[in-house]
């Protein structure tokens, strides 16, 4: 699963995904990113990508704008054209790309849980594989929201991760499949990361409070 992350809105971001940025704000960084707070995303938009932030954790489009009591910020890659929250989204090509440098994963050690910071050899931009969904709450107001599409881990993931469960990753490179390609080519995308091409290693459990934000938490730990 995905539940803290790390992200930001540089130029550099923007040039890598090829994205034009209209509600991004420019510089924006966020070192723990927690559930329902807004995130860039990138979509596509009159032939081109835009980036918007959206709320992380999707609230359906039956949902009247509000929150579910269930926890929406990751759907299962198995079941989202099945899943009431999620298959409507799916089958209307609904689908974004949550950019991001890295995140976090508990690994349970001695009774305790070590968080790991997960990220691309070299430190490089990837992007979480999304969907995305706009729901009208009666006044009017529109709730636009995202949600991580979850696949099961690589080998080196599952080490640290107990459910064996790991986000959907794709590079700059390679997100206009997940973005604009066919169901079938977007379903085929939806597969573990190379472990060989990701990193990870122990950091300090500040991370554990989403009041802590910095980045002092990518700090490698003994």
């Amino acid at each position: 699963m995905c539940g803290r992350f790390v992200s930001k809105t540089e130029a550099a971001i923007e040039r890598a995904f090829n994205v034009i940025p209209r509600q991004w704000t420019h510089d924006w960084v966020k070192y723990n990113v927690t559930p329902t707070q807004m995130v860039p995303a990138i979509r596509p938009a009159d032939g081109e990508r835009e980036g918007v932030m959206l709320r992380w954790g999707l609230v359906p489009a039956w949902a009247d704008g509000q929150p579910t009591k269930y926890s929406t910020i990751n759907a299962r890659a198995e079941s989202i054209d099945t899943a009431a929250t999620y298959r409507g989204p799916w089958k209307r090509g609904q689908r974004c790309v949550i950019p991001a440098i890295g995140y976090y994963e508990w690994q349970a050690v001695a009774g305790r849980k070590q968080p790991y910071f997960i990220c691309r050899v070299g430190g490089e931009p990837f992007g979480f594989c999304g969907l995305w969904e706009a729901s009208t709450a009666p006044d009017g107001a529109v709730v636009e929201s995202c949600t991580i599409i979850t696949v099961p881990a690589n080998p080196m993931v599952a080490q640290i991760h107990a459910k064996a469960r790991m986000p959907a990753i794709v590079t700059p490179e390679d997100c206009g499949i997940w973005l604009k390609g066919s169901p079938e080519e977007a379903r085929a995308a939806l597969v573990p990361f190379p472990a060989e091409r990701m990193d990870a290693y122990p950091v300090s459990t500040r991370v554990n409070s989403p009041r802590n934000d910095g980045p002092d938490l990518l700090e490698r730990v003994a």
